[in-house]
Formats: structure tokens, C-alpha cells, sequence
């Protein structure tokens, strides 16, 4: 304890908009009040981990022999729940930092835009980290009473009512650790009814690994038995620092889930640990239990949710699985033991062989690590193909989330390389909106096809329109839908062949397809027909293409663009586009159908006239749609004026 005067009362300003955020919690966005317990829970559990994990190192801590646990201690009479953990503490500036600096990072763009309806109250916890401030949804004034685990630190107490405005004060606490006074709203009162507080920690904090105690008086019983040989109560009774009798309840079964063998846990169990582990409500996807003694020691439960968490791509958001050594936490998001594009799993992973004051330094360079590493990345990947075998359906609903992450992982991770071809799906010509493997692709080539063909858009609709579909369609080849911007331009640099066959992007201006007879003479006449216009288009659209020459591989569409250059430097353009760098641009190669009436006008009306100035505002739009269906076109409301113009001239015919 320091011997220094503590200074009086302070009032301070939160570090940003507090008011506004605690309003949208409190009135617009939630609709489970107990939320509020879990994230209290969890900010106790977070503390004793905190504390377990400096005293391997340090015993020279307030209260070393202090139990590690979690009371709730609540006064129905009053409407007042109190919570309490005799984790690692805080200090002044530690409760300055902790409680009055809410969001700071990008709180106040996010709160312009929200509307009530639009969101959860859990994408706000977990994207700004706003989990104790749920505690407003039930409490008309919050007093946060701590103490720090260094022994020349006093405590200090943090009183809030949900405004502008913090207080803190010193505190007269002897003990380690922190402690939270909730005056209830007389709404909120049965939060101060120990049924209701049991029945929330069994649904949200069943599996927290410290026990977390119901603490309620005891009334004197006159008629209780005094035989020393008496049965002992199943409640642990003691004195309060008033002499009277307290009861102290434990009310979570505080399991090792991920210790125990996996023909003694039950689905439900599996369940329950992975909403607290996540947070949410839904059940997961796939669960895997592993344990293991050798060729190391491994205790761990993974999941794959069955949903994509919202904030997975923000920049902030804290990924990774909870490793514990021997059972006390190690690190709550260690990305060490999943590549990067597994880190949708959840888990928890135990292991005997780490070193108890293992560092983050350490834990990258330990030996243990890596071995626990390869072969979590193995069983992940083993356990999504073995779902894919005996459940379609779970696994579409599996890729559908999460399918952009194994294409990212083809990128990366070359060890793994087959097992992630084998997860792969597509959506194709003839899959009837299904989704195939490669190895149904490839079964159903016709002998003469040589390459595997997939088609680019900007999303699936846009890929079905292509015009570069034309003569896969008319000749029953099955070409593959890419349409994800992100994931299938990694795809495409990353997936070059499959069986020896090479993937080939059918807008490739020198695509090869299964011979056909006729093609070639056809092509060589239509561009002897259509010379003189192709020349009209070169002299309109200049230095805006490579070429424009006929084309024997359109049916249905009057005109599409080819690209020249390699597939991995048309990825590499996209992908820079993608993220915002301005990267060059190939020109293409404009390609005209002969055969369709809209050509076959165009060339009758250039061999009429080729001045006509119609000609020219046609050649235009021949030129902007192709844009438009390659999803290339920079400025399309421009096209109004020349459409307007088309159509007065249809008009008058």
C-alpha cells in the first residue's frame, strides 16, 4: 500500500462519444439484457488469466494466496448486483485508459452512420470493444472499485452514470483485484434475483475455467443440527465482514472441455463452449476434438462457425485459437498455430509441452509450436474434406462462407496444396446453380477437350451473361464460373493446372477449343466480309484497342473483348485495381460476330455510306457495351447523350 496522500475526487470527460454509444446500446440496438453478465464474466476471467499468468514469474503480488474466482453477489431488497474477481487489477491509469476511453478507434464515423435496426449490439462489442459499457443497458449508475496486483498501488474507485462525465476516488480495498457495484433500473431489478443470475451463467459462462460463486446471506437456523458428525452442507458458509452468515454457491461446472475424451462430451456440451467462445448464438458448423500424446502433446477443440463472423476482414479484429499450457491461458488470440486463411477457425488448444512462461518470441521459434501447428493445419483441412464426403449440403453451406479462404490459402500455404484443390468449388455452365469439384469437371470433359475453362465477371450474374460463353454453349463445353473479384484473382495466379490440364480464361484472345470443322475457313471469310468495317471501327475507337478483327467464337452477341496478354498479368491488373493502386491497363482486342443482324446492319450501312455520322455514334456503343459486360467501363452515365441520340434516330425510321 502506498503511504503517499491519495488526492480527492476527480471528474473527467470520456475520450469520445460515450453518450451517444451508451444511448444506441441502451435503447436501439439490443434485445438480450443478459448480455451484459457474460462481457462482465468474461472482462473477470480475462483479469484472472491476467494474474495466473504473472505470478508463474512473480509471486511478489497483492493477496498471492488469494483464490482465483468470481462472485456475484447480488441484493435484491436494493437493486444491486455486485461482481467481483480477485484478478490482476488496476490502477488509476489503468482505469482511465480501460473504462474511460470507450471506441476510440473510428467510434464516432461508425455512430454517424448506424441506424437503429441495422446492426446487433454484438457487431458493436466486437468491433469497438464495448463490452463492459453494456453494463448501462441495465444499470442506472456503475461504481468499478479496483485494486492493482503490485503491492505499492492503492485502490481506486470509478463511478459512471452512462453521461458525459466519469468520477473517481479513491478507495480504501485491500484486496487484489476489482470489484463492480450495479445499481439496477427498477426495469432490471430481477437481475438482482440469484435464480436468474444461475440460469444466465449456466447458458453464457458454464465453461469458464475459474469458479464463479453465488454469495447470499444465511439466515440463523435455530433448528439446524450442531452433531459434529452431522452431514456438511453442499453450499460453503462463512462470515462476512459483519459476523453474519454468507452462503457461497458455485454455479459453473468450470469443465475442461478440451481435456476430457471426445466420446464423453455431448453435442450439446460442444455447443454451449463454442457460444461462450464465440460470443454468438448460433451452433457451429463442424466441431474436432483432438487428443493426442504423441509426437506431442496435444489437448484442443476447433470449430468452424457456421456463419462468417461481419468484422472478419476489419483490420483490428483480434483472430486466432486460446493457448493454454497445462491449463492456464498463454495467449487469448495466438495466429501461430493456423496459417492466415484458417483464421475463421475457433478453439482452444492445451498442450503439456510448451514451456509455462513461454513468450509470443517463443512460442514462433518453439519446436512444440510447429509440430502442434502442422498438424492442426492437417486435421482442419481433413476434417472439411471428410464433411464434403458424407454432407453436400453443410459443406456448400461451409463454402459459401468461408470458400474465399481456401482459395487465399492455394496462394500461400503449398504444403497443404492438394488437400485445398480437393476442398475447391465452382459453379459452372452446366452444374445447374450446384457446385462441383474440378474432379467432376474433369470427368465430364469430352475426349477432344485438352484445358480446363472458367470465365471471369464481377459476380455470377455477370459471369453467366459473358459473351465470351458463346461457343461453349453452342458446342456443350462446360466452362467454370470465377466470380469472386478477390478470391478468384488469387485463385487464378495461384491454380494453374489440375491432372496436367491448364486452366485457360475463355476471354483469352488466343483460347484454344476442341477442333470443329469449318471454323477456320468460316473465320477466314467473315474477316474478308467485314474488312472494310473493321477498318471504320479502328479509325473510331484508335489507340482505345489493341485490334478489332471477326471473331468464329461469338453466336448470340454481336461483339466482346479479348484480352492478349497472360492470364497471371490480367490477375495481377485486377488484384492491383482491387486494392486501390493504379495499375496499367492491356488494351484489347475488340471482336465483331458476322453473323449477327446487328453487325450485318452495320456493314450495310458503312458500305452505303461510310461517312454517315450515325455509323460512328453506333461504333461507340458497340465498343461501351462490350465495356460494360467486362465490368471495364469507367464512366457509364456517360453513354446517356449517344443513346438519346441513337434512339431519335430509330425513332424517325
Amino acid at each position: 500500500m502506498s503511504d503517499t496522500v491519495a488526492p480527492g475526487p476527480e471528474k473527467l470527460q470520456y475520450q469520445t462519444e460515450v453518450k451517444q454509444l451508451l444511448d444506441i446500446l441502451a435503447h436501439s440496438l439490443y434485445t438480450e439484457k443478459d448480455i451484459f453478465l457474460r462481457e462482465l464474466i468474461s472482462n473477470a476471467s480475462d483479469a484472472l488469466n491476467r494474474i495466473q499468468f504473472e505470478m508463474l514469474t512473480n509471486q511478489d503480488v497483492t493477496d498471492a494466496d488469494a483464490e482465483l474466482a468470481i462472485w456475484l453477489e447480488p441484493e435484491r431488497d436494493a437493486g444491486i448486483l455486485r461482481i467481483s474477481d480477485s484478478g490482476i487489477g488496476m490502477n488509476r491509469e489503468e482505469l482511465v485508459t480501460n473504462l474511460g476511453t470507450i471506441a476510440h478507434s473510428g467510434a464516432k464515423a461508425f455512430l454517424n452512420g448506424v441506424e437503429p435496426g441495422e446492426t446487433s449490439v454484438e457487431e458493436i462489442i466486437g468491433q469497438f470493444g464495448v463490452g463492459f459499457y453494456s453494463v448501462f443497458m441495465v444499470a442506472k449508475e456503475v461504481r468499478v472499485t479496483s485494486r492493482s496486483h503490485c503491492p505499492e498501488e492503492s485502490g481506486w474507485t470509478w463511478i459512471s452514470d452512462g453521461g458525459s462525465e466519469y468520477e473517481l476516488v479513491p478507495a480504501d480495498k485491500a484486496s487484489r483485484g476489482t470489484e463492480i457495484e450495479i445499481r439496477l433500473k427498477d426495469d432490471d431489478s430481477d437481475f438482482a434475483d440469484a435464480w436468474r443470475l444461475e440460469e444466465i451463467v449456466k447458458r453464457h459462462s458454464d465453461f469458464v475455467s475459474f469458479p464463479i460463486y453465488l454469495v447470499e446471506p444465511v439466515e440463523p437456523d435455530a433448528d439446524a443440527e450442531t452433531d459434529e458428525d452431522a452431514e456438511a452442507p453442499v453450499e460453503a458458509v462463512a462470515a462476512d465482514e459483519d459476523g453474519d452468515g454468507v452462503s457461497q454457491t458455485k454455479l459453473n461446472s468450470q469443465t475442461a472441455i478440451w481435456r476430457q475424451t471426445p466420446s464423453s462430451v455431448l453435442e450439446e456440451d460442444y455447443n454451449q463452449f463454442f457460444r461462450q467462445l464465440a460470443l454468438g448464438a448460433d451452433d457451429p458448423l463442424l466441431h474436432m476434438h483432438l487428443v493426442t500424446d504423441s509426437p506431442v502433446d496435444i489437448r484442443t477443440v476447433l470449430f468452424i462457425p457456421s456463419k462468417r463472423p461481419d468484422d472478419i476482414f476489419m483490420a483490428h479484429r483480434e483472430d486466432g485459437l486460446r493457448l493454454y499450457s497445462r491449463k492456464i491461458l498463454i495467449q487469448k488470440h495466438n495466429r501461430d498455430l493456423l496459417p492466415e486463411y484458417l483464421r475463421f477457425v475457433e478453439g482452444v488448444v492445451d498442450s503439456e509441452d510448451l514451456p509455462l512462461n513461454v513468450s509470443r518470441e517463443t512460442i514462433q521459434d518453439n519446436p512444440a509450436t510447429r509440430q502442434i501447428s502442422q498438424t492442426l493445419a492437417r486435421r482442419v483441412l481433413r476434417e472439411l474434406d471428410r464433411l464434403a464426403g458424407r454432407d453436400e449440403e453443410k459443406y456448400a453451406q461451409f463454402w459459401e462462407q468461408f470458400g474465399m479462404f481456401v482459395k487465399a490459402g492455394l496462394a500461400t500455404d503449398f504444403e497443404h496444396r492438394d488437400s485445398l484443390i480437393g476442398l475447391l468449388r465452382f459453379k459452372s455452365t452446366k452444374s445447374d446453380g450446384d457446385w462441383i469439384t474440378l474432379e467432376q469437371y474433369a470427368e465430364r470433359m469430352p475426349a477432344n477437350q485438352k484445358f480446363i475453362y472458367y470465365v471471369e465477371g464481377p459476380d455470377l450474374d455477370a459471369a453467366r451473361r459473358s459473351p465470351h460463353l458463346d461457343y461453349y454453349k453452342a458446342h456443350d463445353l462446360e466452362v467454370l464460373y470465377f466470380s469472386d473479384p478477390v478470391a478468384d484473382a488469387y485463385l487464378s495466379m495461384s491454380l494453374m493446372d489440375f491432372r496436367e490440364m491448364k486452366l485457360v480464361n475463355v476471354d483469352s484472345a488466343d483460347v484454344e477449343v476442341p477442333d470443329t470443322a469449318g471454323d477456320e475457313e468460316a473465320s477466314v471469310e467473315a474477316d474478308e466480309a467485314l474488312q472494310g468495317l473493321v477498318e471504320k471501327f479502328k479509325a473510331v475507337l484508335g489507340e482505345r484497342v489493341e485490334d478489332v478483327r471477326s471473331s468464329n467464337l461469338l453466336v448470340e452477341n454481336p461483339s466482346r473483348l479479348v484480352y492478349a496478354g497472360e492470364s497471371m498479368s490480367r490477375a495481377f491488373e485486377r488484384m492491383s485495381n482491387l486494392m486501390g493502386q493504379e495499375a496499367p491497363q492491356q488494351k484489347r482486342i475488340l471482336e465483331l460476330n458476322s453473323d449477327h443482324e446487328l453487325v450485318r446492319n452495320l456493314k450495310a450501312r458503312h458500305d452505303a455510306d461510310a461517312a454517315d455520322p450515325l455509323l460512328t455514334e453506333l461504333i461507340e456503343q458497340v465498343y461501351d457495351n462490350a465495356l460494360l459486360l467486362e465490368d471495364m467501363h469507367p464512366e457509364p452515365a456517360a453513354m446517356t447523350e449517344r443513346i438519346l441520340a441513337i434512339m431519335v434516330a430509330a425513332s424517325r425510321a
